[in-house]
């Protein structure tokens, strides 16, 4: 008797990936199946083996090209790899349960059982804001910079004291009224276009720290505003339609 297959249908269901991503990862070749005489996909067991080391890795925040690479190494190490993303997940974990006992805390404080220090509430709105960019853009920042990058981003913004922290949310403010000057102007290589480039570059120099601030690096994001649609939606939500677009020029043309 042969060896059991399964068909893309079974597998999505029993892995909980969608058709449309086995179909991604094959593209990538990542997985690919053998085909039946009729054309149709047919997955063995080692293909579910591979699903499993695939779906684990990205689990652990890896991106496909990251993927890709170590399970495509002949000298592939699956312990080794998961290992260097245990002690990221476990940063994870300590800064969630941060989180939550900051939620429990803000609870208790609003309801009247404690009371909350400003230095309480600080530390758990940057903590807030950090999640939720994770969870909007963590995924493909981690894959397009790698989780060292975007780990010492996360750390910088954790170190910034409330006064840091106060003059980055202004910045970002000011950004957009700025932006809003550019688009009333339509000069992306102006005064006011090299003033937004100056402001910005100030921005992600805060976020990113001083060290870590490269024109090229700068730029390159800059593409990626106009690559994704949630990046776009930022800026064209708060300065109107085509804002990304000028903002990217502006970049292009004044850093």
């Amino acid at each position: 008797m042969g060896e059991k297959t399964y068909t893309v249908k079974q597998v999505s269901e029993m892995s909980g990936a969608s058709i449309r991503a086995l179909h991604h990862y094959e593209e990538l070749g990542l997985l690919v199946p053998q085909r039946r005489p009729n054309g149709y996909r047919a997955y063995g067991r080692d293909d579910i083996a591979r699903l499993q080391q695939i779906l684990l890795f990205r689990a652990c925040g890896m991106g496909l090209a990251e993927v890709a690479e170590v399970v495509n190494d002949s000298n592939f190490d699956e312990a080794t790899a998961l290992r260097k993303h245990l002690s990221a997940l476990q940063a994870q974990k300590d800064d969630l349960e941060k989180l939550i006992n900051t939620v429990k805390k803000t609870i208790d404080s609003l309801e009247g059982e404690s009371v909350m220090s400003d230095k309480e509430r600080f530390e758990g709105l940057k903590r807030a804001a950090i999640d939720a960019n994770e969870k909007t853009y963590g995924a493909e920042a981690r894959e397009r910079y790698g989780d060292a990058a975007v780990d010492a981003a996360n750390e910088r913004l954790l170190a910034m004291d409330e006064a840091e922290w106060n003059d980055k949310e202004q910045l970002e403010g000011a950004i957009i009224e700025q932006l809003v000057e550019v688009m009333r102007a339509d000069d992306t290589t102006g005064a006011e276009a090299q003033k937004l480039a100056q402001m910005h570059a100030r921005w992600i120099a805060m976020q990113w720290g001083e060290g870590a601030y490269s024109r090229e690096a700068h730029l390159q994001l800059a593409q990626a505003y106009l690559a994704d649609e949630r990046f776009k939606a930022y800026y064209d939500e708060r300065a109107g339609e085509g804002a990304t677009e000028t903002l990217v020029a502006a970049l292009e043309a004044c850093l």
